[in-house]
This record gives C-alpha cells, sequence and structure tokens, in this order.
C-alpha cells in the first residue's frame, strides 16, 4: 500500500490533463491554474471535433470539458469517447457556466465524473482535479498490476503445459518400449503391436470415439500383452499346444499386465491397464480373467481384440504360417457376437481395405532381415 500511495504521489502532478473549451480566455486561465499546482503535462484545444483523435495520441488520465462549444457540445463529445473500442476512458471534469441541475444531471449520466460551474474558485477545482486523477492513476495502477500478474499466469500455465506435455512423451516412450519388451519375449518384431494399434484407432474411430481418445487408444494398445513378461520362457516360447497346467499360467498374463500398469492414474496407463486385463474376454462371456460379456467389456478392450486377433491371424509365427486375409475374415465373421462384439465386426468388414493396408504398410521384412531368435 505504501508504495502505492508513493507512485501515485509521484505520478499526479506527471499525469496527462486535457482541457476543452472554446474560449482562449478560459483555455489560459485553466492552463494557469494548472500550472500554479506544477502540473507539467497539459494539452488544450478550442476545438472539441480534437478530442477523440488527441485522447488517442496520448496516454490521458483527466479530461476538463466545458458543455456549450461550436461543432459539438461536451456531450457529444462524451458519447464520442464512449463510443471508442477497447479503450479505458479518464474520468471527465466537466466545467461549465450551466448551473442547472438538469445539466448536471445529463453531464454525470452521459460520463461526467464530477461538475463544477463558472465562475469557480481556483481551489475547488484543483482539489476535484486532483482527487479524480488520485483515482484515475490508482485503477492505472491496479490494471498494470492484473497485466502483470495475468502474464505471470500466463507463463506459468505454458510452462506447466510444456511440463505436461514432456510428462506425456516420456510416458509414450516408456509405454512404447514396454510393449517392444513384450513382443521381443514372444518372438516378435515389434511390428505386431504398430499393425495392431493402428488398426485399434481406426476401429475406435468407427466406433464413436473421438479423435482425443481414438489417439489414447492408438499409444495404449501397444501395452495389451504386457503382462507376458511375467510367463515363464518354457510356456510362453512353447512351439506346441498348452498342457491344461500350462494355459491356466498362460492367461495369467492379462492380470500381471494389468497389475504392473496399476498405481498411476495417467489417462494413458489408466486405458492401458484396461486393455491389458480386458483384451481376451469375448462378447459371449467366455473368455479370460474374469469372464465378463457384451458390454460389460470396455469398448478398447473389445477393440484391441478384434485388432490383436486379425493381425496375429494373418502373421507368421515360429509355431504358425500366417493366414491369408480371407481366411481370417472369414474366422472373425464366425465369431461374430461370440468371440467378438457384433457392431465392431461390421465396422471391421466395412474398413477392410483400409486395415488391409496397414497390414501392408507394415509388413514384416523378409526372411533375410528377420531379427534371428536365440
Amino acid at each position: 500500500m505504501d508504495k502505492q500511495k508513493t507512485i501515485l504521489s509521484d505520478g499526479v502532478l506527471s499525469a496527462n490533463i486535457l482541457v476543452v473549451d472554446d474560449e482562449p480566455a478560459n483555455l489560459k486561465l485553466m492552463e494557469r491554474i494548472l500550472a500554479s499546482r506544477g502540473y507539467s503535462n497539459v494539452m488544450s484545444t478550442q476545438d472539441p471535433r480534437q478530442v477523440k483523435e488527441m485522447f488517442l495520441a496520448q496516454d490521458t488520465d483527466l479530461i476538463i470539458l466545458d458543455l456549450n462549444m461550436p461543432y459539438m457540445d461536451g456531450y457529444q463529445v462524451m458519447e464520442e469517447l464512449k463510443g471508442l473500442e477497447d479503450v479505458h476512458l479518464p474520468p471527465i471534469l466537466v466545467v461549465t457556466a450551466q448551473n442547472s441541475s438538469d445539466y448536471r444531471q445529463r453531464a454525470l449520466d452521459n460520463g461526467g465524473s464530477d461538475y463544477v460551474t463558472k465562475p469557480f474558485d481556483a481551489r475547488e477545482v484543483l482539489s476535484r482535479v486532483r482527487n479524480l486523477l488520485e483515482v484515475q492513476l490508482a485503477q492505472k495502477y491496479m490494471r498494470k498490476q492484473n497485466e502483470l500478474l495475468d502474464e505471470k499466469v500466463q507463463e506459468r500455465t505454458l510452462a506447466l503445459r510444456l511440463a505436461h506435455h514432456r510428462l506425456q512423451q516420456t510416458q509414450l516412450q516408456v509405454v512404447r518400449r514396454l510393449g517392444r519388451a513384450a513382443e521381443y519375449r514372444d518372438n516378435e518384431t515389434g511390428l505386431h503391436i504398430i499393425r495392431m494399434s493402428k488398426i485399434a484407432e481406426l476401429l475406435g474411430r468407427a466406433a464413436g470415439m473421438s479423435k482425443e481418445t481414438s489417439t489414447l487408444l492408438l499409444n495404449a494398445a501397444p501395452m495389451h500383452d504386457i503382462g507376458k513378461i511375467g510367463i515363464p520362457d518354457h510356456i510362453l516360447l512353447k512351439p506346441g499346444k498348452f498342457e491344461p497346467g500350462e494355459w491356466e499360467i498362460m492367461k495369467t498374463h492379462a492380470q500381471i499386465g494389468a497389475d504392473i500398469l496399476s498405481g498411476d492414474e495417467s489417462e494413458l496407463l489408466t486405458m492401458a491397464r484396461e486393455i491389458a486385463l480386458t483384451h481376451h474376454e469375448k462378447w459371449d462371456g467366455s473368455g479370460y480373467p474374469n469372464g465378463l460379456e457384451g458390454e460389460d467389456i470396455p469398448l478398447v478392450g473389445r477393440v484391441t481384440a478384434l485388432a490383436d486377433v486379425f493381425d496375429a491371424l494373418t502373421s507368421e509365427r515360429p509355431y504358425k504360417n500366417a493366414w491369408p486375409v480371407e481366411k481370417a475374415v472369414n474366422l472373425i465373421k464366425d465369431e461374430q457376437g461370440k468371440h467378438f462384439d457384433p457392431e465392431l465386426v461390421e465396422h471391421f468388414l466395412n474398413l477392410l481395405q483400409e486395415i488391409t493396408d496397414i497390414r501392408d504398410k507394415y509388413a514384416e521384412p523378409e526372411e533375410d532381415d528377420k531379427r534371428v531368435n536365440v
């Protein structure tokens, strides 16, 4: 508060004052009165048509305005100033020979801040000038402080957004590397998770997901099999059919994946956890780990299941050859309403060309270029 008082005290005498009166003698008198008190930045005009231009040309802190003038009266001047956009109007001290209460009320209603009648007492005018300027400078000071505060808030907001973006990028890199780690353990090149996640994104959009949600799905789906990290090699890498006990262990990878991804409430890892847990559930309730049925299975789990199965069927694995697309599509049709959400299967069939384009674009490398399994 002391700092504000000092700023106001120092600023009053250097404030910009504009005096408007069509009588030269009145202008000179007002200029002398103001100069006697030490006001150093006083401009004046006899032509009210110049007020708007003069006001815009300088940071005017106070207008001392006559009412009865040729070309434009004081009321018209005030109306013209009020019509300006994106400006803070200064206080207006009306100084006029009109002492009727009607004139006074009209002036105050039109934007006048104070009203003095001629002839006036110079000491009274100076007191009113100082009071109006102190209020004006206090308001300017507060506006400036608010602007500085807004700038700091914007800077802080931008910094927080950048930090959030960096955190999201870090999470995304961790997600992708975790997904790749799981696929490498399962003798994959890593292209499977690219294909299936892009297919999942495509199906998600067709099912009504927003762009933001489907993009989240694109980045979360690669972790669908992260739980395979917890499956012993002699089971995970077994080329033949699982024994019943082995199959029960293999099925635990869904819960293991959800456990690995728990403990973080970010949108990305929350969705990844949901996918890991539910992408082996089936529409008819015969899936695992929880036997969910129909729409009790989260949409992201249903979408990922369909994308994952199609790409797995049409991809070569150490224990099987790749299925032709037609054969894989026929199986998906057969499983409509059993393994897969019937509506998603319809979207899948409608998007089959785009899905096969993804498959071709991210196809496995030729045999000589494949990673050697040891």
